[in-house]
């Protein structure tokens, strides 16, 4: 059976059957099933089962049964769960293929390996094809924040080991999906042995769930991270699989088969295989099977924006408002980012946050950054403010204040009750403000609770570019907003956008400016539609312009 299961693979199907049973009769627990020991046997207890779970019950066997199934690796776990198959079937596929994923699965399925196993059969392989289109249906998704903060400090380490020459996040994480289905990662390794062995003693890791010569999956901050070893020769055909998405796959694979090649043969990188396809190397975060191979083949596939391109952050918040530090840590921050310019925008009196920044403050914040220039005189420090805009479309703060600003950026935080038309003519008169330079999260939605507004975004796109408005991509966690599809409608619009990290910490305008990126990427936007990747001259530029007008 599998290394975390403790016991041989026929001791865990004894203890499985008789919780099955038990909890078709309501019994949940040790506690519920001393009683049920006590009273005349139900018709549906056998001698047998009635004695196996007598045992479970004098041996504390339930509490062990349990845990052994949820050590599982989650794919198999939640494959047993649906009642597709038995926990010596399960061993059984593990032990031929090393199977630990959906995806190992799908390739045995596909192949009709399966039934080749002793103890099963077609049925068998019929029931687990039919399982695993909906084997996560129900499995809560990990926000793209939470991934990235789990995976990246794995990544790291990984690289630092020896035998790993290199080392990648696959799947949704990689190609920036705004919730990851797994943590999934690549390290070409030609012997990964010192680098598991390595693995299995993080101080984060909780328990080691899987280990054989090539795969380790490990649980941290309650989360299962898988981490394949292939060989360097094998390694980009492993990664180009694990990343997807299966529609990009597909695509490829019509290709190859024009060609009469394999899309699964050994490469050492994925742009051998791509140019093997005659392909130019498409970004992972674009791999959705949504045209993206037809533009490669026509040449006319996007130059990505890329964190090197970003001059400056536009959106951030300090101890003024709702942020933890101050101004000159954050200032320090961006300059140690190489960032040429930056924004602080703390929050109008209305907004929703703990702490806001009042009118009678706005003139001492502007004489702490006045400070705070002569402390860094190599990077401009603009003055900036997120105003709410209100129910009638009034910007929390009148115009003499907002007059004081560098930058004004405009924002909805509460619907209060309004509708997607009602929404939208709030949005349409800040944007008609001289004032305002920037609309900053759009759909205001709430990865992964609660989805962005319902309205005409089309109408703000085009309102956008007659008003001379930026919109932003927010690289908040929470937010990732405007998503890679609506970035994308946007820059068809003819809108441009800023990517901005919405830090409310130091230590995170570096990380979350990431997750704006690649959140942009998503949208096939480049550095030519984002206002950021100019110089400061540019920059105020346009909010002169929009104040003109």
């Amino acid at each position: 059976m599998l290394a975390t299961v403790r016991g041989d693979a026929a001791e865990v199907a004894l203890y499985t059957s008789g919780a099955a049973v038990v909890r078709a009769l309501g019994i949940e627990s040790d506690a519920d099933l001393g009683p049920l020991l006590e009273m005349p046997p139900p018709a549906e207890l056998s001698t047998e089962l009635r004695q196996r779970l007598q045992h479970m019950y004098d041996t504390g066997a339930w509490v062990w049964m349990e845990s052994a199934i949820a050590d599982l690796p989650a794919d198999l776990r939640w494959l047993f769960e649906s009642g597709a198959v038995t926990i010596e079937q399960i061993a059984a596929i593990h032990h031929a293929f090393g199977a630990t994923s959906a995806a190992d699965l799908a390739a045995a399925v596909q192949q009709q390996a399966l039934r080749r196993i002793p103890g099963l059969d077609e049925a068998v392989e019929a029931a687990i094809a039919l399982a695993l289109p909906t084997l996560r249906a129900a499995v809560p998704r990990i926000p793209l924040g939470r991934a990235t903060a789990i995976a990246e400090p794995v990544l790291n380490r990984l690289q630092s080991l020896p035998g790993v020459k290199w080392a990648m996040s696959a799947g949704s994480l990689r190609r920036g999906q705004d919730t990851v289905g797994d943590i999934e990662l690549v390290a070409a390794a030609d012997d990964p042995a010192v680098a598991i062995e390595d693995l299995t003693h993080l101080p984060d890791a909780v328990r080691s769930l899987h280990r054989s010569a090539r795969r380790l999956h490990l649980l941290i901050d309650r989360v299962p991270v898988a981490i394949r070893f292939p060989k360097a020769g094998n390694a980009g055909t492993v990664l180009l699989q694990l990343t997807g998405s299966a529609a990009h796959l597909a695509a490829l694979g019509a290709i190859a088969l024009e060609r009469g090649i394999q899309l699964d043969r050994p490469a050492t990188t994925e742009e051998e295989i791509y140019d093997a396809l005659g392909l130019p190397f498409i970004p992972p975060e674009i791999r959705n099977g949504d045209q993206e191979v037809e533009a490669a083949r026509a040449a006319t596939l996007p130059v990505l924006v890329s964190r090197a391109d970003i001059r400056g952050d536009l959106h951030m918040h300090t101890m003024w408002s709702d942020g933890r530090d101050a101004i000159e840590g954050m200032v320090a921050a961006c300059h140690s980012l190489g960032y040429e310019y930056l924004a602080i925008t703390d929050h109008s009196p209305h907004s929703a946050s703990g702490r806001n920044l009042s009118i009678d403050a706005v003139k001492r914040q502007g004489d702490e950054i006045a400070a705070v220039r002569e402390q860094h005189p190599d990077i401009a420090i603009l003055h900036g403010c997120e105003v709410d805009i209100l129910s009638d479309g009034r910007l929390d703060f009148p115009d003499p204040v907002l007059e004081r600003f560098d930058i004004v950026l405009a924002s909805l935080h509460e619907r209060v009750g309004h509708s997607g038309d009602q929404l939208l003519r709030r949005y349409l008169s800040a944007m008609r403000h001289p004032l305002v330079t920037l609309i900053t999260h759009p759909t205001n939605r709430m990865v992964p609770h609660k989805p962005g507004y319902d309205l005409d975004y089309d109408r703000l796109f085009e309102a956008a570019v007659e008003t001379g408005t930026l919109l932003e991509v927010d690289g908040a966690p929470s937010h990732l907003d405007m998503d890679g599809a609506l970035a994308r409608r946007a820059i068809a619009a003819g809108v441009t956008v800023a990517i901005d990290s919405d830090s409310h910490r130091a230590d995170l305008l570096g990380p979350q400016m990431q997750l704006g990126v690649l959140t942009a990427r998503r949208g096939w936007v480049e550095p030519r539609h984002v206002v950021n990747t100019r110089p400061l001259a540019e920059i105020l530029t346009v909010i002169a312009r929009k104040r003109q007008r």
